[in-house]
């Protein structure tokens, strides 16, 4: 048998998407990393998988994403141009909803404000270009000529086999069972039921395992079940990626969006949140049924008739929500060599060439190239890391609560909130990041939470 060392420069816990990136970018910068992953490489317990993934430069979300999606773009080209795999495909996405819906406004906003290439068409006029659609013609959307999907199985192999080239050590089918700091700064141990290991630094990409391996995550790293179909299309040149953009959409029924047919013989779509089960992500059932799939049926009669044939699969998965559905990406609190990704809501996967960039910083340096201020854990836990102490705002050290002294407006709750929850600012963490802990249980960017003030006209 072949005898690996015990201790390493880095130790990355979660080998899927993110995790995968972060052992590729260390190796790539000389370092001793290891991963360990309780599943296969790849895998389909967790969140990495499922054929296709949205990659979208126009993000209604927040236009702050955008910079570090030009970034993405160019990391995935880069593992692309290193092993020869593709795991980027472009097809252009639209962004659409009702003219005064956060999908088209954000979408919009953020393609303005990035000077990104798109057009605004009409429901009619997207009909009309892409006749797999049938959307209301009163419906706008953003096409965006830079949008396509990501090839998650492909991805993860790639960067693990660059890694592996670089002389990252990946271990899969190995539990972790927990961790310990070695002193404040002074390394980690990791315990798993194979072996025990050392590192200078800890990374932890777990997904939806993230709040077992950082109690402090739990409540705000949430595990949901998400349902996904493939429908055989009728009319198969309607829907191939050379005449079918992504899409992410509006509509009565909810939001959803959707691929072209790739990999599986069928035209993929889900609904955001589906049915909004928040699971356990070791008991939760991954086999759909008749509900899941009635509900995705109605969606694509209704605004794909010629996509809506019969059923070619359908997949359980998970997405993981923190409570305003920005990401969570910090140091520790208390524990500044041990960083972590978490919370990615359902549109993380796209981002995770640059997350790997990010979690190498801050696993070599304890900071980032990048401005990540929108997603640092004080937001949500009030417990501050050594990566904004120092910023305006922060009157803590690490790994204290911060003091109930707000930054920015707290928006008043109208006649539409919900009893029992509080809104959220919707410059969140930019200007001020660490804002203080709120019990907050609502989605940001749902309009019911936002007032006339919130949202900027950019017509």
């Amino acid at each position: 048998m072949i005898g690996y060392s015990k201790r390493f420069n880095t130790i990355v816990l979660g080998v899927g998407g993110m995790g995968s990136a972060v052992c590729y970018e260390l190796a790539k910068r000389g370092k001793r990393v290891l991963g360990i992953d309780r599943f296969d490489i790849p895998n389909d317990m967790g969140s990495s998988h499922g054929y296709t993934r949205i990659i979208r430069l126009a993000y209604y979300e927040h236009p702050s994403y955008v910079m570090l999606l030009r970034r993405a773009y160019e990391l995935w080209t880069e593992i692309e141009n290193r092993t020869g795999q593709q795991v980027l495909v472009k097809t252009g996405s639209i962004d659409a909803g009702p003219a005064d819906s956060w999908v088209f406004k954000g979408s919009l906003q953020s393609c303005v404000e990035h000077g990104l290439e798109h057009e605004v068409l009409t429901g009619a006029e997207i009909n009309s270009r892409f006749p797999g659609y049938n959307f209301p013609h009163d419906l706008l959307g953003v096409l965006q000529p830079d949008g396509g999907f990501v090839l998650p199985e492909p991805a993860t192999v790639a960067y693990v086999q660059a890694a592996h080239a670089l002389g990252a050590e990946i271990h899969g089918r190995e539990e972790v069972l927990g961790w310990q700091p070695l002193g404040q700064g002074e390394g980690v141990r990791v315990i798993t039921d194979r072996a025990e290991y050392e590192a200078d630094s800890l990374v932890i990409t777990g997904g939806a395992w993230n709040a077992q391996l950082l109690p402090f995550l739990r409540g705000y790293a949430i595990p949901e079940r998400q349902v996904l179909a493939w429908l055989q299309p009728e009319r198969p040149q309607h829907f191939t990626p050379e005449t079918f953009p992504v899409f992410n959409v509006l509509v009565p029924e909810g939001r959803y969006y959707g691929f072209p047919v790739h990999t599986v013989p069928g035209f993929k779509f889900g609904k955001y949140h589906h049915f909004e089960e928040v699971v356990d992500p070791d008991t939760y059932d991954r086999e759909p049924n008749f509900e899941d799939e009635a509900v995705l049926r109605d969606f694509a009669s209704r605004y794909f008739p010629e996509g809506a044939g019969p059923t070619m699969r359908l997949t359980a998965c998970m997405f993981t929500n923190s409570p305003d559905k920005h990401f969570i990406i910090d140091l520790h609190p208390e524990y500044p060599q041990v960083s972590f990704a978490a919370g990615f809501t359902g549109h993380g996967y796209k981002f995770a060439s640059v997350v790997g960039e990010i979690m190498a910083d801050l696993a070599q340096r304890q900071e980032s190239r990048h401005n990540i201020s929108l997603f640092n854990v004080a937001r949500l836990t009030g417990q501050v890391s050594n990566l904004y102490k120092n910023l305006p705002g922060m009157r803590v050290s690490a790994g204290k609560r911060v003091s109930p002294q707000p930054r920015g407006r707290i928006a008043r709750p109208n006649r539409s909130t919900p009893r029992g929850t509080r809104r959220i600012p919707s410059k969140l963490g930019i200007s001020s990041p660490g804002q203080i802990h709120q019990d907050y249980n609502h989605d940001s960017s749902d309009p019911r939470y936002w007032e006339k003030e919130d949202v900027k006209p950019f017509w």
